[in-house]
């Protein structure tokens, strides 16, 4: 009787090793689970931070064309094909390599900014969603601080029509405008 009252006490006490180990690898697969999710949006985060410093490149090399479009020939873009090869040029001339996907939404799709011809004065990614990044921008995109959706980041070049003098005045580089690049000049 003894011998049996052992057994089952030995058997009892299995038992609850076995509830307390399925308890513990429990705990242990919401906290990895946690990890997980936090490690997740973590990574979400630094991914959206890169597309936007993707657009921002992306959307200045637009600007960059359309000014030097503008600056060769006194005249806006029709189409951004114009700035893969300008048709005003006898000879091949470029703008730009290709035209861009836009990286927040991965389509070739842009937006574009028109002048009162249906010229191409700039360009917007066509996203909704809401950017991360409100505030530190350079001189050239300052319009951006607290945009509510990346389609507010317009890429543009329009010159000042004002006066003669003051259009001439106006009249810059835009990648210069930018202080990290005024020590390149």
């Amino acid at each position: 009787m003894l011998q049996l009252q052992r057994k089952a006490s030995i058997t009892l006490y299995k038992s609850h090793i076995k509830g307390f180990t399925y308890i513990g690898v429990l705990a242990a697969i919401i906290v990895m689970g946690a990890i997980l999710g936090a490690t997740i949006e973590v990574w979400h985060t630094s991914l959206q931070r890169e597309k936007e410093r993707e657009l921002l490149f992306v959307g200045n090399q637009f600007r960059l064309a359309i000014w030097h479009y503008y600056r060769d020939g006194k005249a806006y873009p029709v189409t951004l094909e114009d700035l893969l090869k300008d048709p005003r040029q006898p000879a091949i001339k470029r703008y730009l390599r290709k035209i861009y996907h836009d990286p927040i939404t991965g389509g070739t799709e842009w937006g574009l900014v028109l002048g009162d011809h249906g010229e191409i004065i700039g360009v917007h990614s066509l996203s909704e969603n809401q950017p991360i990044k409100t505030a530190g921008f350079s001189a050239a995109n300052k319009s951006f601080e607290d945009a509510e959706k990346y389609s507010d980041w317009v890429f543009s070049y329009q010159v000042q029509q004002s006066s003669a003098r003051a259009a001439k005045l106006h009249i810059t580089d835009p990648q210069w405008s930018d202080p990290k690049w005024s020590k390149v000049k």
